[in-house]
């Protein structure tokens, strides 16, 4: 294994998958916010509301073409990149990813032209149905690709059979209903709703600033302060019940998270500041508020939060009740009839894949030193200042977004937001901020999960194809190249769209009115 081949196969599904999700938030709120402005229009035949949902529909369509370019070729990396990966666990993993194309994409894919090109081809009625059947279409893509990753982080429902060297489904309703994939889904779709949100009330905001297209501006903001709201606050309360579900499968990544070396005695305070020293393996200047942490992650006052020390012994005990399971699939692949195996594979299979991280010291997991075990317990702890900073600024965003959309809903409920100008600056400002909290929370996602490609069951180190590292550069150099152009063209694209403004041919039925005046100056 050449570590180089390793980090560089890492860095390059990093790149893409980082910049796939700066479109998929955006897609996932613009749809759904389409289908209730159209909603309105269908309702109230007012023409206003038809100009505002086609102008939102045309930057939904830039992103979404940008969208599904990026995420076809994140796709192919697991065959490409993470050739192992994929013959591994390619039984289970490809199932959700299969459905998603034939359930998901084939819906939104039938359906888009239809939206963008049927305005005057079909019923005011028959076209919302086709936007809610596009929206519908891409939050189905999420929940799919949503529970493939959701079992990368939690895998049930399968395991692994001796006899072909692989894991396969044992029960998909697991799969299906793993409770890390739901809560990663409702979380997820809820933040690509804020995104979305900001988004239209921040170049609603923008247009008030300037006096111009205010009929279509103050509406959309209007739409954009009530479901950014309500979706602010769900990804809250969302977030707290992924923080529970990360009590029963994933204890280590919640120990990081809080940079919790050891466990403290119930209940557990929640860590708002500190500087996590991984050297000494403590926290110091630490500021906790009492007992939260518990009540979040356990939902009870008398349960303790496992710390980082004592999940490493866990994970050493672990990994020698996986060289057991590893001496018997040895026996095995000469001897499949050998009952004595088999029943030791019986009883320790489950910890074959801890077994496995020792391959990063020793050939033989069989035959590793004490020394070595150790080393690999302590390789099951991710990078603990990264997880315990990226999931703080993360969560100041979040609560950032709820005071952002409060005070846009106040304004618009009593109709202050055309003169408030302190806010429609602010409201401007904040666009890039879901942006930095989204992908700040993916980070926090994947690099907890590490050393694991799958949590448990296969090491990141073994999962990567046989590739050189000059090939991999020259497809990171390419990639970079490609996506850095896609993002100039699709910036300049919505750019030109927000310049054009809301009426298509330049033939604004109203009048621009004049630019809003200066608040007045008050001693």
């Amino acid at each position: 294994m050449d570590p180089q081949v390793i980090d560089l196969s890492r860095i390059q599904f990093a790149a893409t998958a980082l910049y796939h999700f700066l479109f998929v938030p955006l897609t996932l709120g613009l749809s759904f916010m389409l289908v209730i402005m159209e909603s309105v229009y269908v309702m109230t035949n007012r023409p206003i509301w038809r100009v505002v949902t086609r102008f939102w529909g045309r930057i939904f369509a830039i992103n979404f073409v940008l969208g599904v370019a990026t995420g076809l070729t994140m796709e192919f990396q697991f065959g490409t990149n993470w050739s192992y990966f994929s013959h591994y666990v390619g039984d289970i993993f490809g199932a959700p990813l299969a459905i998603e194309g034939l359930m998901a994409f084939f819906l939104e894919a039938t359906f888009v032209g239809i939206m963008f090109f049927g305005w005057n081809r079909l019923s005011k009625l028959g076209h919302l149905i086709v936007t809610f059947l596009v929206a519908l279409g891409t939050n189905l893509s999420a929940l799919w690709i949503l529970i493939a990753n959701g079992w990368m982080q939690n895998p049930v429902g399968a395991t692994f059979n001796p006899d072909t060297m692989r894991m396969e489904v044992s029960d998909f309703g697991q799969v299906l209903f793993n409770p890390i994939a739901q809560a990663k889904f409702v979380h997820t779709v809820s933040a690509g709703y804020v995104c979305a949100s900001v988004v239209v009330l921040g170049i609603s905001a923008y247009y008030l600033l300037k006096g111009k297209w205010v009929a279509v501006a103050r509406r959309s903001m209007t739409v954009a302060a009530a479901f950014g709201l309500a979706s602010s606050l769900s990804v809250v309360v969302l977030g707290d019940e992924s923080g529970y579900a990360l009590t029963d499968n994933q204890k280590m990544k919640l120990a990081a998270i809080e940079a919790a070396w050891h466990t403290a005695p119930a209940p557990s305070g929640l860590t708002l500041f500190g500087m996590p020293d991984t050297t000494a393996r403590t926290t110091r200047y630490k500021v906790e508020i009492p007992w939260v942490l518990g009540l979040i992650a356990t939902r009870s006052l008398d349960k303790t939060v496992a710390g980082m020390s004592e999940l490493v012994l866990k994970a050493h005990d672990r990994i020698e009740s996986g060289q057991v399971a590893y001496r018997a699939v040895e026996t095995l692949k000469n001897d499949p009839n050998n009952q004595t195996a088999r029943a030791a594979f019986a009883m320790h299979g489950r910890d074959l894949g801890y077994a496995m991280l020792l391959k990063r010291y020793v050939a033989d997991p069989a035959a590793a030193t004490p020394q070595q075990i150790d080393q690999a317990a302590w390789d099951t702890v991710p990078n603990v200042p990264l997880m315990f900073w990226g999931f703080r600024v993360m969560a100041a965003i979040g609560f950032l977004m709820i005071a952002l959309f409060a005070t846009a809903f106040m304004l618009c409920s009593l109709r202050m937001h055309l003169n408030a100008k302190w806010f429609l600056k602010l409201a401007v400002l904040a666009i890039p901020l879901p942006w930095i909290a989204i992908e700040l929370g993916w980070l926090v996602a994947e690099i907890g999960r590490q050393p694991w490609a799958i949590e448990g069951v296969l090491p990141t180190f073994l999962a990567t194809s046989t590739l050189s590292r000059g090939a991999l550069w020259t497809t990171l150099i390419g990639f970079t190249l490609l996506y850095g152009t896609l993002a100039v063209i699709e910036v300049r694209l919505i750019l030109a769209t927000i310049r054009h403004g809301p009426y298509e041919h330049d033939d604004d039925p109203q009048p621009l009115p004049g630019p809003i005046p200066a608040e007045p100056v008050t001693a």
